[in-house]
């Protein structure tokens, strides 16, 4: 099951992961968001132990969002090591978002 994530706890969980990050910034009143939750659910599963998968409630989190130019939900960013390694925007298709994921991996 993906991890929510807050402000507060995003660097801990995130950036200081030994593992591989997905993370997806969305928001409940979101459509795309929606289309994309059960898919990044069965991604967090699919990949359990060989990396986390984490969301971020823009509404209710806006420090982190900001920090990384989330301008569009929902976007999904990869993180290795803290740093970026690939992002995509919008309602994409699982193997899309698994190709993101495999980069860092």
């Amino acid at each position: 099951m993906a991890i929510e994530v807050t402000d507060a706890n995003f660097d801990a969980t995130v950036l200081k992961s030994s593992l591989p990050v997905l993370v997806d910034f969305w928001a409940p009143w979101c459509g795309p968001c929606r289309a994309v939750s059960p898919i990044v659910e069965e991604i967090s599963k699919e990949l359990d132990g060989k990396a986390l998968v984490c969301k971020v409630n823009v509404d209710e989190n806006q420090a982190s969002p900001s920090r990384f130019g989330i301008r569009a939900i929902p976007t999904l960013i990869v993180f290795k090591d803290g740093e970026v390694v690939d992002q995509v925007t919008g309602a994409v298709a699982k193997n899309n978002i698994l190709d993101l994921i495999n980069k860092a991996l």
